[in-house]
């Protein structure tokens, strides 16, 4: 189900799905590449802006995943080197590579699946531990996609979360049934070997009510929280849920003065939105941390399965967890949603549209979920380099000028520009060099391939 956001401007809908939004403001490769050398990644490696975490992601890690200080620090550590290490194993294994996740208490095993045992030695000479197993990941995502073809043509309302579960190499479908499931799975004609069913009864709901986190209001009627700011040309703004507001609806601050409006807005499909403001708002990279305390962002890179998260909202504040899934498909009862990532942290009405990071790297904006901050729930959050991507953002970080302004199309597809998103896997030309995306991430002028080993691998 979604957390109450009720909105006038977007009607019922919104208001059944119970999004995250409160009512009322307040009272005033076949032939595979070339192995990596042996060995864990080197510091070097690790993904850019990880060596000097937050005290609020430290202390909020501390308490939410029940760790000691020096625990939180090893974490972050094995999180930011197993990330590269995963990305340089996925170009060596090819097709055969079927996913990457950590696990233990400080993210200290890597694990690296592919479908070929003669990959094994490969795998642990990368410190990794190697999982054998009968599907690749792109043959998982390939039957999701008939899922999500289904999905478009049907109604989901009794089947609402679809995935690939990485670590159990299969295709999870969440539904209220298990008839409703099996009717899911034959309209996308998809086989059940290989899918495991979940019988849930509760439904995901939206989490919908400029620093990351502060609470804004919508046409004065309904509440949701501020994202990551952002830059398009020289206009300033934030990143946020689609659900949480139209193109043109107006936003009020968290003091309730003039901000801005929606500039665009994605929802159902996708679950994203950035809001222009005026010349009283300034784009920061804060993310309001506990006790109101700042958390800067410096990048976007993706982080894997396992890994750990946390979440800022104008209702519950910062909260964390772990990812559980990427790339999840969730039915809301206003739509289907996908491309979404599911984790294990809570959230509550008010909260939606509120930034993800995994240490200082954003990962995405509060879509919606089940449960409450009370109890613990499953929370979904939009990826932020796909909303970046889609309306052309450029994300504010502690390293980036005021206006930066996305990159210019010019034809040179292959050409690593500051500003572009690139997908893990994709190759680029910088200075006359090849070189191949290991992780997920919008480049920065301060990130160039030559000198971020954590990002690109030479080819």
């Amino acid at each position: 189900m979604v957390h109450r956001h009720a909105v006038a401007g977007r009607g019922a809908a919104l208001a059944a799905l119970g999004t995250l939004l409160l009512t009322q403001p307040p009272s005033a490769v076949a032939a595979a590449e070339p192995v990596p050398a042996s060995g864990p990644a080197p510091a070097a490696a690790r993904t850019p802006g990880t060596g000097k975490p937050s005290a609020q992601v430290l202390h909020a890690l501390e308490r939410d995943l029940r760790l000691t200080p020096a625990q939180v620090t090893e974490r972050l550590v094995n999180e930011a080197e197993a990330g590269t290490r995963a990305g340089r194993l996925r170009i060596a294994l090819g097709d055969r590579f079927a996913g990457a996740w950590v696990r233990g208490t400080t993210a200290e095993e890597l694990t690296v699946a592919t479908t070929d045992s003669a990959d094994v030695a490969a795998i642990e000479a990368q410190g990794a531990k190697a999982a054998v197993v009968k599907r690749s990941l792109a043959g998982l995502e390939a039957v999701k996609e008939k899922l999500d073809a289904a999905a478009a043509r049907r109604d989901t309302g009794e089947t609402p979360l679809w995935y690939v579960d990485v670590p159990a190499n299969r295709v999870t479908v969440q539904a209220t049934s298990g008839p409703a499931a099996a009717a899911f799975l034959k309209a996308a004609g998809v086989e059940t070997q290989g899918v495991r069913v979940r019988v849930m009864a509760q439904r995901p709901r939206l989490f919908s009510d400029i620093t990351g986190g502060d609470a804004y209001y919508i046409d004065g009627t309904a509440r949701c929280s501020v994202g990551f700011s952002v830059t398009k040309g020289q206009e300033q703004g934030f990143a946020t849920a689609g659900h949480c507001g139209t193109p043109g609806a107006r936003t009020t601050g968290f003091d309730e003065t003039e901000q801005g409006e929606f500039k665009a807005s994605a929802f159902p499909g996708k679950d994203m939105a950035w809001v222009g403001v005026n010349e009283q708002w300034t784009a920061t990279a804060d993310v309001k941390g506990q006790g109101g305390e700042k958390v800067r962002v410096a990048g976007s890179v993706q982080a894997l399965v396992g890994a750990s998260v946390c979440r800022s909202g104008s209702t519950t504040g910062w909260h964390c967890g772990t990812i559980q899934q990427h790339d999840a498909s969730v039915s809301y009862a206003e739509g289907t949603v996908d491309g979404l990532t599911q984790t294990t942290v809570c959230a509550e009405p008010g909260d939606s549209g509120g930034p993800f990071l995994a240490g200082a790297q954003a990962q995405g904006v509060t879509s919606g979920g089940t449960g409450d901050c009370t109890s613990g729930g499953t929370t979904f959050y939009q990826p932020v380099n796909a909303l970046l991507d889609h309306f052309g953002l450029t994300l504010r970080t502690a390293s980036s000028p005021a206006g930066t302004p996305a990159p210019q199309d010019d034809g040179a597809t292959d050409a690593w520009a500051a500003g572009r998103v690139f997908e893990a896997g994709a190759t680029v030309t910088h200075d006359g060099v090849r070189y191949q995306c290991l992780q997920t991430h919008q480049a920065q002028d301060a990130w160039r391939p030559a000198g971020t080993p954590a990002l690109w691998q030479r080819v």
